[in-house]
This record gives structure tokens, C-alpha cells and sequence, in this order.
């Protein structure tokens, strides 16, 4: 007689004490057995980041192999000889798995053995697999008979009929009408569509207002702002300076029409990532590289610390980090950020992987981007941007096209308008300057004089220059920016301190300097406005003289001073000038550049300076030149002709994006290219280990990893060799993430409950045959949201009522298998925008900038202080949707807050739906929704009688008539309290709140 051994013993005796053992034919699942008991029992121990005792429960290679032991832990087909087997039915503490907490159950031992048995299939994961589009069951049982009026339904009918369940009745017309009409625009159907609706017999009434909903321009709105919830968005920058984004509204816009145009979703998901680079013929395109930026910004960490340093480099990582997790997050549902720090523990995700996402961001910033809204002026910008950046190449290379007989007409015709013998402004090289203590003035090439130093509160600048001209008729003073200033110079917009200049002239031969006498000056001609200049604060009060710096960061001004008389000494003139200056003492305002002309009649004011040599050129006669000097003149006028081009164009618009366009701010500049990206050890700045190469993901089968890159140095090409990666149809997490999103928009629940993450411990699909099927249909429909909308919202599961049936509640409570329809409560934004309906008080405008539903003050350091107890609920700013409030990072609405609008510093996959007594103490005591009630209850006051009225009421506030004792009892209480109380206390029963 053989040997039994303890272990085996214990396993039979747990086996007979179990009450549903497994029987020996029976076939066990891996996706729906195994992979979980694994992964909640084993994998934190024996996953693929550091396992114990080298063992790997991750993935097959890890599991089938040899161990240093020489032990194997699953030999497939061969349970006896898997050493798994034998430690999860050990009794010795030393030997048994898992070594803490309950052991496996004789149901979850019998289950493993099986499988072992079975062969220990393991196939890749659900979400990996390749999406092939299953044939709908065909399905009927004796209470069903013709229930399945769509595919959808025919999977939906297997699963409930599997185990015993069926499908609750058809909801009435009005419940389905409210239903279809919040989900799809986030509005309550009018009283007049109720009726219309319940009023039509025909088979198609429904139909024909789900093609009227998904054509309202309110689709787009309700849609957007689901997608507002996954990418984080907020007008803000968060963290401790929550600075405003007055910018980032572009990009909400972009949302709205994209869903109602229905842009195919392939497109979509490119323009967000990589619009600019793959349709820069699009502005929208550029547009929608607002998603890389919806995150939060570290402004004090990535603008106002010193460049070089550590905690630089560390919020690089980490901002990268936030648009690696948004990108995956929400296209891919994957939690690649769980790799930053080592490789992921349940999901085929390298540490290196993750970093080479990283390297794809590598040269994007979040920052405000100058855009064209119309096409042709974005096209007719970029191709003068292009013409002007080749110039110095084609002047340098003595490019014969610009010899072009048409060009050296135009040239010879600009030289000519010149009047050379006025002369245009030339640039005075400064032979000597002095200034007060403390102040320091360098000569600069373009010969101007950079200030720096402690500014005492009263400066005084002393320029001399020569000046060969047959005479002078005026001078031109500018104050240009540098980015060496604070802030760039000339003004500090931040301060308001007014900046006040008086100028004076003084001239003489240059060969007789101590003759000099001073030259009358006329009022000055400035680019800034004059009056509420304080000019008593000058130094002598001389209005004539005076010149004021507009306090504005990064402007450059000038002003143009004519002399009374011109004029005229032989041999030249020494012009010395004074600039007697009062500001806030200590700022840098900028630097000064001095121009003199001999020009006639009203001095030119913007014409720019001519470079020496252009001077040089125009003083020697045609004849004489060559063609260098032709190419020479002809680079130059032509691109003064390109500027004026250019400032012919309308203004461009700014969006907040993610971007390397942008506006240099302090040490807060584009990069040249993508930054270095290391693969970090444990995650530390302080441990980089090799550079990391821009990749995608390798664990899809069907799709390389590596992307397609002619040249990796850019920028750009990085981004949109990835955006081409997510959108491929191969991409098969890509199109069952929307595809599962779309389904919870309709259900509250989605056929992966963990949407954001299809990975090994995010739930398992409870249809996953349905939920391929609806990805390959909208691969098929070329990316068509609409189209799956509209697939959902007809199928008879879509249509069921959502009552209650006990016998079925006991077998699945949570209504996983959906046999009836779920109810859900209104989110705060429909909840909002239907009091304000109801009220007749919505106002339906669509886009443009938000709008700011607070009192805003200027807070200690950037943040704001942000009041919304005192805002005025009848502003007209109140009465938009909700889609377009201005929307704080840190400082959320509290009424909208109390009601589940999310957090925007998380990404949001679906939405907290708690009942609690703070709504109900909004719902109530709100003064907005008090202040709608009151008009709620004025616009019904016209509509016949008391009864009327409170009719009126029901209509608009639940889509239906009341009843009899409805209309005495609410009567008894307007009678009492006022209508619009009565109004108030059904905004909050069941029936407004929930949709069933």
C-alpha cells in the first residue's frame, strides 16, 4: 500500500467539506477562476517586481519554469508534480501558501488542480487579445419571446438567461423619454416633447427622438463634459499657487464640436496627442493639444526656481508623468504610471517601457500657444513665418532669387521712397554715457544701452553720440526688453508704478563740444496713452518733456521727439542727452536706444531702424553695387515686407496647451528639443540609469512597440508617431476603453467596472464577448460615436423599466446581468442646468470664454481669493450651462461640489452617486436654487388658477400630470408657504432627483 502523504490527507479532508466540489469533467476558466485567485491570493508576493523565492504567478514563463530549487511550480497536465499544488494544501507553517491569512478553500484547491490537470492554459489577458467581433447568440426563452430587438440584447440574454434571470418590462413612454433626454443632452424634456411622445403611436416615435437628440447641438455639451471628468480639466494650475488658466477654455470648445460632429474617434484621439504636427492646416487640431495640458502645473517648481536645479529635473519627471498618466489612462485604460518607480507588479509593463512613454513627451510644456482660428489665416501666418525664417539662409548663400528682376524692382521703388537724401533713422553709436551711482549702462550691438544694477529712486542717464547728417530734424527714444531684465523689462505690470522720463537735448559741432546749447523739443509722439499720467511727478513738471513707460511686462516703446527747428552744422553734430527718470525704486525698466533723422514733414514713427549695413549700402549709388550687395538690399526689404504681411493678419488667439510654441517666462522656456529622459532607479532623480528611447507599449500582439521615426531629435514626430500608434485599430485597449465608456454612460455602470484600468487587478468584463462586439461595430463605423450611441440607446435593454424584482435581486443584487434598468441620481451638472431650465432662466449660448460664477479678489500671493456665497445669482453669467463654468483646481464650487462634481485633480472615470444629508441642505437652502423657485413660481403664475399652476409645476419639473391628491396637498401647501416653496420642496423629492 502506498504512502499518503499529511499534505495530501488535509487536501482530501478540506475537498470532502466542501459544498459545491469541482467534478472532474468540469472545464475551468482561467479568466473566470484562476487569474483571480492568483492575483488576490499569490501575485503580491510573486509578482514580476522582486519575488520571493524567485517565483513569478504573473505570467506563464514565471510560473512553468525551473526554480533554484529545482522545483517546478506548475507542470502542466501534471498537478501531483506542481509544487504549487503541494504547498497550498501543506499544514506545515513553514511549507504552506499562502504563509499568511486563511489558506485556499477546498473549492479554490479543486479548481487550481483542474486546471492543472487541464493543461494550465494561460492565455494573454482579456484586454490583450485581438478584438474579433463575435457572432451574436441566438437566444429566446419562454418568458422572452421576441425581447431581443438587437445584438446587444442577444448577449444580454445568454448571461440573464444562464442564471435565471429575465428582463423587466419596457419602461413607460414618459420615463423612457426623460431617460434618453438626460443621457444624451443632459437637459429634461419639455412638457410639450412629453406629450408629443406619449402622444405617438407610431413604431418609430422613439427612434425619431433618439436622431433628434443626438442632433442637438446639447449633445456635444452633455459628452464634453464626460470627458472633462477623465482628462482632469481645470482652469487652473493647482498645486500651491492655484494661478488661473484664462486660456484653457479653447480646448472645452474643441470637445463640444468634435462630439457634435461627430468626429470619427481614431481622429480624435490623434489631434489630442498630436494635432498641431499631423493637421496643422486645422487650428482645431492645435486646439486639442489642450488635453496634454488639462493637468495640474507646478508653477513655483517648472517657472520660478532656478533652471538647473534638482527640484527642476524632478518636476519635469513628474509633470511627464501627469500627461503619461492621462494619455494612458484615458485612451488606453492602462496603469502604466504604476511603472515609474519599478517594473509593474500585476501587468507586462517595464520600468523601461514607462520611461520611454516619457521620452515621447520629452520636449512638450504646458503653457499658452498662439493659434489662428481660421485656416486660411493660420496658413497665410505660416507660410510668412517660414519665408522670413529662410531669409538669412538665402541672403548668406547669395541665393540668385533674390535677384529676381520683379524683387529688384520693388527694391529699387522702396530705395527710392526712402528719400535718401532726408535719410531714414539711423541707430546713434553712444561715444559716452554716464549714470547715477550704483547703475551701470553696456553698449550693446544693436546700440543700446543695457541698465543693470541697484536703481537709486531717481535715475539720471547722460548719452553722447555724433550725428553726420546735412541736418536733424528729430530723434527717436525706444525702451526695448531683455530677457536678462526682472520680467523682461521695460515696465512691471504688477506694480502699477508709473514711469517717468523727461528728456533733454543739447547740440554742438563736433569739433567745438563745449558750445553746446539746448534744442527745442515737441511734445513727444508715443505709443501709450497720456492722459492720467500723474505728470506733477516728473521732475520739473514739464509736460512737453515728459515720456511715460507704460508699466506692461515685455512691451518694447517708443517716442518720437521733433525738434522745433531743424537742425544744420557743418561737420556734424554732438547731440548729448539726458534722461532725468523717476519709477519704483529698484526695478529695472529696460534698455535705451537713441535714432536721429533728417527726414521732413511728420517724423516716421514705425519704420525700423536701418542695420549699418543697409545704411552703408544706400549711400553708395546703384551703379556701384553688386550682387552682393543687391541680395543684401533685397533680403532686407523684403523681409520688412514680410513683417508687414504678418501684422497685417488678424491677432492670433491663445490656448493653454501642451506645447514648445511659447512665450518665454523667467527661466520657463520651450525646449530646443526633446529633454533627456533616463530610466530613473526606485523612481530618484538621484539614481538615473540609461536614456531612455520614445516607444510605446509591447504587450499588444498585433502592434509594435517601436514607432515609426524618421527623426527622433523632433519633437514633434515623437508625439504623432504615438498618436498614429493609440489610434490604429490593432491598438485593442484603445477601442474597448470607449467602447466600455460609452456603455457606462448609459447604464451608470460599465462592462468593466474599473475603466480606467483593464489591467490584472481591474475588474474582469461581465459581457466581454458584448463589450468586442460593440468595439469591432464602431471599428466598423469608421470610429462613429454617434452610431454606438445610438446602437445602446435603441436596444431593448436600454429600454427596460428599471422596477424592482425580488426573486431576481437575490440572485444578482448588484444587477451586474442588467434585468432591469438601472436608477440613477442626476449629476450635479444636469441637476443645475434643469433647475435653470425649468426656470426658464437657461441661457443656451454655446462656447467662448467661462464664465465665473464667484467674486474673485486678489489673494496673498497668486491664488485667488474665490467667494462664491456672494456672487449674485441673477448675474447673467449664472443662467449659462454648467458645462461652461470657470472651473478652480483647489478651490471647487461648493454647491456643485456637495452634489459629486468631481475632484479636477484626479482623473475621474466615473462618478461618486452618494445620497447624503449636505445635498438635501443644498437642495433646500442654496440661494440659487431658492432664487430659481422664486422664478419657477413667476412663470407659472399666469397659467390659469392655483391648480393650474401647481399642473404647470409638475409638468415642468417631472414631465407629468399630477394626481388629484398631488394637486390638494401641494395646494394646501402654496397656501401656506408660497408657490415657490411648494416649488422648492419638489426639486427635492425622488422623482426630480433620480432618473429611473
Amino acid at each position: 500500500m502506498n504512502r499518503v502523504s499529511p499534505g495530501t490527507l488535509a487536501m482530501l479532508a478540506l475537498m470532502a467539506l466542501a459544498p459545491t466540489p469541482i467534478q472532474a469533467a468540469e472545464v475551468v476558466s482561467f479568466d473566470r477562476q484562476i487569474q483571480p485567485l492568483l492575483f488576490g491570493r499569490c501575485v503580491k508576493c510573486h509578482g514580476a517586481h522582486e519575488p520571493q523565492g524567485g517565483l513569478q504567478l504573473h505570467e506563464t514563463a514565471g510560473a512553468t519554469k525551473k526554480l533554484e530549487s529545482g522545483e517546478q511550480a506548475i507542470v502542466p497536465g501534471k498537478p501531483d508534480a506542481s509544487e504549487l499544488l503541494k504547498r497550498v494544501t501543506s499544514t506545515d507553517p513553514d511549507l504552506r501558501m499562502p504563509p499568511k491569512g486563511d489558506p485556499l478553500t477546498a473549492a479554490e484547491i479543486a479548481q487550481l488542480r483542474q486546471w492543472i490537470a487541464q493543461g494550465a492554459e494561460w492565455p494573454a489577458h482579456w484586454a490583450y487579445r485581438p478584438i474579433v467581433k463575435p457572432e451574436p447568440p441566438r437566444i429566446e426563452t419562454a418568458k422572452t419571446p421576441g425581447w431581443a430587438v438587437t445584438p446587444i440584447d442577444q448577449f444580454i440574454l445568454r448571461e440573464q438567461a444562464s442564471r435565471g434571470l429575465s428582463p423587466a418590462p419596457v419602461a413607460d413612454p414618459r420615463t423612457l423619454l426623460r431617460r434618453v433626454t438626460f443621457d444624451l443632452i443632459g437637459l429634461p424634456p419639455t412638457p410639450e416633447e412629453v406629450a408629443a411622445f406619449v402622444a405617438d403611436p407610431s413604431p418609430a416615435a422613439y427612434q425619431k427622438v433618439v436622431e433628434r437628440l443626438l442632433a442637438s447641438p446639447h449633445f456635444g455639451e452633455r459628452q464634453a463634459r464626460h470627458w472633462m471628468d477623465l482628462v482632469h480639466f481645470a482652469e487652473t494650475h493647482g498645486q500651491d499657487q492655484d494661478r488661473p488658466r484664462e486660456n484653457a477654455w479653447p480646448y472645452r470648445d474643441y470637445l463640444i464640436r468634435s462630439f457634435n460632429e461627430d468626429k470619427p474617434f481614431g481622429r480624435f484621439v490623434e489631434e489630442q496627442v498630436a494635432g498641431d504636427v499631423l493637421y496643422p492646416d486645422d487650428p482645431w487640431a492645435t486646439v486639442a493639444t489642450g488635453f496634454l495640458a488639462s493637468g495640474p502645473w507646478d508653477e513655483s517648481s517648472l517657472r520660478d526656481i532656478q533652471a538647473d536645479s534638482i527640484d527642476r529635473q524632478i518636476a519635469r519627471y513628474l509633470d511627464r508623468d501627469d500627461i503619461v498618466t492621462t494619455v494612458l489612462s484615458t485612451f488606453a485604460s492602462s496603469t502604466v504610471h504604476c511603472a515609474r518607480c519599478h517594473d509593474h507588479k500585476f501587468d507586462p509593463i517595464s520600468q523601461r517601457e514607462y520611461y520611454s512613454l516619457q521620452a515621447v513627451f520629452a520636449g512638450v510644456d504646458k503653457a499658452e500657444r498662439a493659434y489662428d482660428p481660421e485656416p486660411q489665416v493660420a496658413i497665410r501666418r505660416r507660410d510668412l513665418t517660414a519665408r522670413l525664417a529662410r531669409l538669412p539662409a538665402q541672403r548668406d548663400a547669395l541665393d540668385p532669387a533674390l535677384l529676381d528682376p520683379k524683387l529688384q524692382a520693388e527694391v529699387a521703388g522702396w530705395e527710392k521712397s526712402l528719400k535718401v537724401s532726408a535719410g531714414p533713422w539711423q541707430v546713434l553709436d553712444p561715444l559716452e554715457f554716464r549714470s547715477a551711482e550704483g547703475v551701470t549702462l553696456t553698449k550693446q550691438p544693436d546700440g543700446s544701452l543695457l541698465s543693470g544694477g541697484n536703481r537709486p529712486e531717481k535715475d539720471i542717464y547722460t548719452i553722447v553720440a555724433d550725428v553726420n547728417l546735412p541736418q536733424i530734424t528729430g530723434v527717436r527714444l525706444e525702451v526695448l526688453t531683455d530677457a536678462s531684465l526682472s520680467h523682461q523689462g521695460p515696465g512691471r505690470q504688477d506694480n502699477g508704478n508709473l514711469h517717468l522720463t523727461e528728456f533733454e537735448v543739447t547740440a554742438a559741432p563736433i569739433s567745438e563740444p563745449a558750445a553746446a546749447k539746448p534744442v527745442a523739443l515737441a511734445p513727444p509722439k508715443a505709443d501709450f496713452d497720456q492722459q492720467g499720467w500723474e505728470i506733477t511727478k516728473a521732475l520739473d513738471g514739464n509736460l512737453a518733456t515728459a515720456w511715460g513707460i507704460y508699466p506692461q511686462v515685455g512691451k518694447a516703446h517708443r517716442a518720437v521727439f521733433a525738434f522745433k527747428e531743424p537742425l544744420r552744422i557743418a561737420g556734424g553734430v554732438r547731440l548729448t542727452f539726458t534722461l532725468k527718470q523717476l519709477h519704483g525704486g529698484g526695478h529695472l525698466i529696460g534698455r535705451p536706444r537713441l535714432s536721429a533723422t533728417g527726414a521732413s514733414g511728420a517724423l516716421p514713427f514705425e519704420s525700423e531702424s536701418l542695420p549699418a549695413e543697409v545704411a552703408q549700402i544706400l549711400s553708395v549709388p546703384g551703379e556701384k553695387r553688386g550682387d552682393r550687395e543687391q541680395i543684401t538690399l533685397a533680403a532686407f526689404h523684403l523681409g520688412r515686407q514680410l513683417e508687414r504681411d504678418m501684422s497685417a493678419l488678424p491677432p492670433p488667439k491663445l490656448v493653454y496647451c501642451g506645447t514648445n510654441r511659447f512665450k518665454a517666462e523667467g527661466s520657463f522656456a520651450p525646449s530646443n528639443g526633446p529633454r533627456p529622459v533616463h530610466l530613473l532607479k526606485r523612481g530618484l532623480i538621484t539614481a538615473p540609469a540609461e536614456a531612455a528611447e520614445p516607444a510605446a507599449l509591447s504587450f499588444i500582439p498585433e502592434l509594435s512597440a517601436k514607432l515609426n521615426l524618421a527623426d527622433a531629435g523632433n519633437e514633434g514626430a515623437r508625439r504623432a508617431a504615438f498618436a498614429r500608434w493609440l489610434s490604429d485599430t490593432k491598438n485593442v485597449l484603445v477601442w474597448r476603453s470607449i467602447a466600455n465608456r460609452v456603455w457606462q454612460s448609459h447604464f451608470g455602470r460599465a462592462l468593466v467596472d474599473s475603466p480606467n484600468d483593464f489591467g490584472r487587478m481591474g475588474m474582469a468584463p461581465t459581457h466581454p464577448e458584448l463589450l468586442d462586439w460593440l468595439a469591432a461595430t464602431l471599428i466598423e463605423d469608421k470610429g462613429s460615436l454617434k452610431q454606438l450611441h445610438r446602437r445602446i440607446v435603441t436596444s431593448a435593454v436600454y429600454c427596460q423599466s428599471s422596477r424592482h424584482d425580488p426573486r431576481q435581486a437575490a440572485i444578482d443584487a448588484d444587477n451586474l446581468y442588467l434585468w432591469r434598468m438601472n436608477r440613477r441620481r442626476l449629476d450635479a451638472e444636469s441637476i443645475r442646468d434643469t433647475v435653470l431650465a425649468v426656470s426658464g432662466k437657461l441661457d443656451r449660448t454655446m462656447g467662448g470664454p467661462s464664465v465665473k460664477q464667484f467674486i474673485q479678489t486678489p489673494g496673498i500671493h497668486v491664488t485667488p481669493n474665490v467667494d462664491y456665497a456672494s456672487f449674485n445669482v441673477d448675474d447673467p453669467a449664472n443662467m449659462r450651462r454648467s458645462v461652461y463654468r470657470f472651473l478652480f483646481r483647489t478651490l471647487p464650487d461648493p454647491f456643485m461640489e456637495t452634489l459629486d462634481c468631481p475632484d479636477a485633480s484626479q482623473l475621474s472615470p466615473k462618478r461618486s452617486e452618494s445620497v447624503s444629508a449636505l445635498q438635501a441642505l443644498a437642495m433646500l437652502n442654496d440661494k440659487f436654487i431658492l432664487r430659481q423657485c422664486e422664478h419657477l413660481a413667476e412663470r407659472v403664475r399666469g397659467d390659469g388658477d392655483a391648480k393650474d399652476q401647481i399642473a404647470r409645476v409638475y409638468q415642468l419639473l417631472l414631465g407629468r400630470v399630477p394626481t388629484a391628491k398631488e394637486v390638494v396637498a401641494v395646494e394646501a401647501y402654496a397656501a401656506r408657504h408660497g408657490l415657490p416653496n411648494a416649488c422648492r420642496f419638489l426639486m427635492n423629492t425622488n422623482e426630480f432627483m433620480f432618473v429611473d
